[in-house]
């Protein structure tokens, strides 16, 4: 039977590159597909993988409607990259794809954004999805531990504010730290993996290095006092 797996993970965890090697697998045992993504980093309509891998995709838009993409053609599943992106009607799509089409649907996307919510398109599918799957690669934060969430910087410095979606390195015009009063000096926009408590204090590789130089104290980066040594029990 026809399946809506969700495959999750944050970034760095090689999302993309498991869809690009999902589709292969399929194609080269004589299945049919379409691959879709959206808001991809190397531009519309590619699915592209850190490692440098890419492919051409169907670019994913507002008023796409993957019933009527589907309708009429021999296709026996979906490559979704970048499903996060989607709108929740477009996911309930994906669902009706499989349950009345036979449709094996595969989607690949981050859970949560920059603040820790879960993207409308992320949730959807995991009331959806017929298995929630988490990659196996774990993604580290700069401390080495295991990362779990994805920090979004402007100009260097993380915020916790802004436009859900914004595709990062665009160097777009962004309020944020360091832009202008007026907020329309063009900041980079970048993101990096963080483990939960990095992402608490704000604490990027970036204000690491700079915290580590003595140079600034972050929001919550405060000693932790001592206990007396008679709150120790005696042995």
């Amino acid at each position: 039977m026809a399946e809506l797996v969700f495959f999750t993970g944050t970034m760095d965890s090689g999302k993309s590159t498991l869809a690009l090697q999902t589709h292969h697998n399929h194609t080269s045992r004589g299945r049919r597909g379409l691959v879709f993504s959206r808001h991809d980093r190397a531009g519309e309509a590619r699915l592209s993988s850190r490692l440098g891998l890419s492919m051409d995709a169907l670019e994913v838009r507002d008023d796409t409607d993957f019933w009527t993409v589907v309708a009429g053609r021999h296709v026996e599943y979906l490559v979704c990259d970048e499903a996060q992106f989607y709108a929740p009607e477009q996911v309930e799509q994906l669902a009706r794809l499989v349950d009345e089409a036979g449709v094996d649907v595969y989607a690949f996307g981050i859970l949560a954004d920059f603040r820790t919510r879960l993207f409308p398109g992320s949730a959807r599918l995991v009331e959806l999805a017929d298995r929630v799957e988490t990659l196996q690669v774990q993604a580290l934060c700069w401390c080495g531990a295991r990362a779990t969430h994805n920090a979004r910087t402007v100009g260097g410095r993380m915020v916790v504010e802004g436009d859900q979606v914004v595709v990062g390195d665009t160097g777009a015009s962004e309020d944020g730290p360091g832009a202008g009063a007026g907020g329309g000096v063009a900041q980079t926009v970048a993101y990096e993996v963080l483990c939960r408590r990095h992402h608490a204090r704000r604490m990027t590789l970036r204000a690491a290095s700079v915290h580590t130089s003595g140079a600034e104290m972050l929001p919550l980066d405060l000693p932790v006092p001592s206990l007396p040594s008679t709150a120790l029990p005696s042995a």
